[in-house]
């Protein structure tokens, strides 16, 4: 079929320059049926004034989309699967088709129920494509099959929402997002509204998430979220049931409309009234031992109710969603002890007359919450302190285990030798971590801060294979202490190890630090040092609370993955 129109009256039309002016003539606007015109991709490129006005949509708004995203359409208002779209196969094969009684999007958002006919044509020029004649249904559209039963979702449409319920809740372990997508899963889908339950550890129960779809977002009440009333324990009403591990069940407002039976049943009476719903279902989130909450879901808009059919499709979705919660609740226990645990083992530091200090702890983003790095600040006499920062390889427990270990026998080696020179302490070190402690391999650097007889403070220390001490000075210039470089622990070398001694001007800053703060897998260590450098310069006036936060903040790479730990010191003003 060859649509090729040249008549003076022909509808000048945007699009590929190969489709213009032929695709519209004066026949085919003289047909009354809508017809839309696609090219080989399924864009369109023409539409008559009978497909505007049964799509709701200006020429404009239909040339150069991809008709399938644009206008196809399941009875829920989602665009169907690429794969399962018989129209858009037709289009693209350039084959004849026909199709009953499918759903399109108009311009206004409603859905308009018509039939199609794919009829493969080309242009004047030999580009290839196909007019799509479109039969407008008068029927009303909602969410019922014809015989007034609320439509449900095809088997496929079922399958589908359970695989992506289950990749969507099992990829991610923050309990309070794993319940904004499982209400992101079922509303609008299922639902007009949202609604989840939990169980706490005490048995208490919280109303974690209301959540409504309005102007096609979807939008959390905060108004009805909250703590909820005991779960009574012989009540026959539908949440109580669910909170107690009973079956799925339906509800409406009559459920709720006699003399309640205990404070839950209050509450959802007024939520009944609140939202406005008509219709829920309500179903028990079970974990693997114990029942973590329920879910509601309700319609308001939509008009049909939910039926026994539908429970089977929900006790599906809580399935899955209860695994998910037991996955992040337990996660989240773990990371709680991980952070009680590495509390614990960061030391508090002490007070060093005269010296400004802070530390900085910032756990790996995807870890434990543990890790290898470290940081000590403690006293070996009345005039001299010694600090330290260190990383064990690893942010996970065993690091940290690891690191606990380097920690105290570091400090046990300082404290009987506090005469003792950084490098001879660290060379006793190394040696303990080759025969007694689980440490793969670790850097670090032990510094001795003392006050000297000239009123100057002075750092001594020496480096075992760690980043290098950065020095920013009041006046904003900044370095790196480069000196008193050694290996590493843990190699089973034996190689001398220097030490270094500077001395600190007055309201000069220190900064110890781990490779968490410069590394990154798409930036060389160089890059990162400067990076650090340079800001810390720029920072020199800010308070070291402040100094040390907007570090962090502004240096560390938005693609680490490790840990970082950080210790900063300020001299004081001469006297």
């Amino acid at each position: 079929m060859d649509v090729t129109g040249t008549g003076a009256g022909d509808l000048p039309v945007p699009g590929p320059q190969a489709w213009s002016g032929a695709l519209l003539g004066a026949t085919l606007e003289g047909v009354r049926t809508a017809v839309v015109v696609v090219d080989a991709d399924g864009l369109v490129v023409s539409a008559n004034d009978a497909a505007q006005e049964v799509l709701g949509r200006s020429l404009g708004e239909l040339v150069g989309q991809d008709s399938h995203d644009l206008l196809h359409r399941d009875s829920h208002g989602h665009a169907p699967p690429r794969t399962r779209c018989r129209l858009r196969d037709a289009l693209l094969a350039g084959r004849t088709e026909h199709g009953d009684s499918e759903w399109f999007a108009r311009g206004d958002g409603t859905l308009v129920r018509l039939s199609w006919l794919v009829a493969p044509c080309s242009s004047g020029s030999g580009e290839q494509g196909a007019l799509v004649l479109l039969y407008k249904s008068d029927q009303v559209v909602s969410d019922e099959d014809d015989d007034g039963v609320p439509a449900s979702l095809a088997e496929l449409d079922r399958l589908a929402l359970l695989a992506e319920t289950t990749t969507q809740l099992t990829s991610t372990l923050d309990v309070d997002e794993a319940l904004r997508r499982l209400a992101a899963l079922t509303v609008p889908r299922l639902a007009d509204w949202a609604v989840i339950d939990l169980l706490t550890e005490r048995d208490e129960v919280r109303r974690a998430l209301v959540t409504e779809h309005k102007d096609g977002i979807l939008v959390e009440r905060g108004d009805l979220q909250g703590p909820m009333p005991p779960v009574p324990g012989e009540s026959p009403m539908p949440l109580s049931r669910a909170l107690r591990g009973a079956a799925s069940s339906l509800a409406d407002p009559a459920t709720y409309q006699g003399p309640p039976d205990s404070g839950i049943a209050v509450e959802q009476g007024r939520l009944f009234t609140e939202t406005g719903m008509h219709s829920a279902v309500i179903a028990p989130i079970r974990g693997l031992r114990d029942v973590l909450g329920a879910l509601t879901l309700g319609r308001s808009k939509r008009p049909g109710a939910f039926t026994a059919a539908d429970l089977p499709l929900l006790e599906e979705i809580t399935r899955r969603a209860g695994l998910a919660l037991d996955n992040a609740r337990l996660y989240q226990r773990q990371r709680k002890v991980a952070e009680t645990m590495q509390r614990h083992l960061l030391p508090q530091l002490p007070t060093v007359p005269g010296v400004e200090m802070t530390a900085r702890y910032v756990p790996a983003p995807h870890a434990s919450y543990v890790g290898g790095d470290w940081y000590d600040v403690f006293a070996l006499t009345d005039s001299s302190h010694a600090l330290a920062v260190g990383d064990v390889v690893g942010h996970d427990l065993d690091a940290a285990a690891g690191m606990a270990q380097v920690r105290n026998m570091l400090r046990a080696f300082a404290w009987s030798r506090p005469q003792a020179t950084p490098s001879a302490v660290v060379t006793q070190l190394d040696d303990a971590v080759k025969h007694i402690a689980e440490v793969p391999m670790a850097t670090m650097i032990l510094a001795t801060l003392g006050l000297g007889d000239d009123g100057l403070w002075r750092l001594c220390w020496t480096n075992a294979g760690h980043p290098p001490p950065l020095l920013i000075g009041h006046d904003g210039r900044a370095r790196y202490l480069t000196g008193a470089h050694g290996i590493l622990l843990g190699t089973g070398l034996l190689r001398p190890r220097p030490d270094t001694v500077t001395v600190l001007p007055p309201r000069t800053t220190v900064l110890l630090y781990t490779d968490g703060l410069v590394e990154s897998p798409h930036h060389s260590i160089d890059h990162g040092l400067d990076r650090l450098r340079r800001h810390a310069a720029a920072l020199a006036h800010r308070p070291l609370e402040s100094f040390c936060d907007l570090l962090l903040e502004q240096v560390r790479p938005g693609d680490n993955d490790d840990d970082v730990a950080m210790l900063a010191l300020r001299t004081p003003p001469r006297a």
